[in-house]
């Protein structure tokens, strides 16, 4: 028999206002879903097989796209659902020190293959207060001065990750906090490839629960504007689609973008269905109609990776970078521009691997929808 987890799921209707909540149930073995609608005591969604859902992305505060409604998990629907999904949901920060930020990609596809699953993500620059904030428990050590100039030297990254164990999980991936020892007992670490010594290490990792759940709340809580760092002028958007993100492509990517161009803004965000019809509604009649629903489709089937994109010599990024992305559809691309990212990553002309700004005078427009509107709401 197949295991069966529950949950209790809610959709917001777009078009009415009204909030419904549904029953739901998963069978990991089958990978079949099945929905009863609450308020009305009666199915909604008979037991049917559905691949857009897998186990990984079942866990309190998480969205999920079934039949085009976004459904978000908000409470468990019985004890062995809770005692299974918080067995594998322990969460952690990861940060990506200054000097290893120009490493995120290869660190961010190291996490993602070793079977963590990102749950939120942004780039920030810390001031001088953020720092001293954030590793207070330290001050009045001798190193404590050397970390936070350090950690105020450029922009850094901070990652939750989610797994079983987690925090343990990462800190062996990490390796030994002075990078020498990494190099030596743990070489294929974090540290052991992208560290220098024991502050300039690459990454920092969360120790205990009590600890990871502080340090989450420093850079993620509500409200939290730590370090935000996106210029949203003179700089272009890329934003790495939910497909990509989901297939664990996003650190490949992001290693090829700053092959090229520097990274001066990262976020992941998970867009509802206004907000994704409102970003991409310049295809609006450019595109066929069921293109055109297809792309906000794939806007809100799972998380994506907003990237705002500068050159690196300060001249104008959007055409450079609309030439990196390559054709919109990428079997065109791997004809014409093999090595573009949408040729490699792309799948369909929907599922393309990553959007990018196509006209000069809407750089400035798409990166601060995600890095000034979103990011404030």
């Amino acid at each position: 028999m197949s295991q069966r987890y529950a949950f209790v799921a809610e959709w917001l209707d777009p078009n009415s206002g009204v909030l419904w909540r549904y029953q739901l149930f998963y069978y990991k073995d089958t990978n079949e879903l099945e929905m009863f609608d609450i308020k009305n005591r009666r199915h909604f969604l008979k037991r049917i097989k559905y691949d857009g859902v897998t186990l990984q992305q079942l866990y309190i505060g998480s969205t999920i796209v079934v039949y085009a409604r976004q459904l978000r998990l908000i409470e468990y629907g019985d004890d062995f659902t809770r005692q299974s999904i918080e067995a594998r949901a322990e969460k952690t920060l990861a940060l990506i020190k200054p000097d290893a930020v120009k490493h995120m990609g290869k660190i961010i596809n190291a996490i993602t293959t070793s079977g963590f699953s990102i749950t939120n993500m942004r780039m920030c620059q810390l001031s001088r207060a953020d720092a001293e904030a954030f590793y207070a428990v330290h001050a009045g050590r001798p190193f404590f001065n050397t970390l936070c100039s350090f950690m105020t030297s450029g922009p850094i990254v901070a990652l939750e990750l989610m797994a079983a164990s987690s925090i343990t999980k990462w800190r062996d991936l990490l390796g030994p906090t002075d990078s020498s020892t990494a190099r030596q007992q743990a070489p294929n670490s974090i540290r052991g490839l992208f560290g220098s010594d024991g502050t300039r290490n690459a990454a920092h990792g969360s120790d205990s629960p009590a600890n990871a759940a502080a340090e989450l709340s420093f850079f993620f809580g509500k409200g939290s504007s730590v370090g935000r760092c996106a210029r949203c002028s003179g700089t272009t958007l890329g934003l790495i689609k939910p497909h990509a993100v989901k297939d664990g492509l996003a650190g490949m990517m992001l290693d090829c973008i700053q092959e090229v161009f520097d990274v001066t803004g990262l976020q992941l965000f998970a867009l509802d269905k206004p907000a994704a019809a409102e970003f991409v509604e310049v295809y609006k009649g450019v595109v066929a109609p069921g293109e055109f629903s297809a792309m906000v489709d794939e806007l809100v089937a799972g998380s994506c990776i907003a990237v705002e994109v500068a050159d690196r010599e300060g001249g104008e990024a959007v055409e450079p970078f609309r030439q990196l992305c390559g054709p919109l559809d990428p079997e065109l691309g791997r004809v014409l521009r093999p090595h573009s990212l949408r040729a490699r990553f792309g799948v369909s002309r929907v599922r393309n691997g990553i959007h990018c700004t196509d006209l000069q005078e809407n750089g400035q427009l798409e990166t601060s929808y995600f890095f000034r509107i979103l990011q404030a709401a």
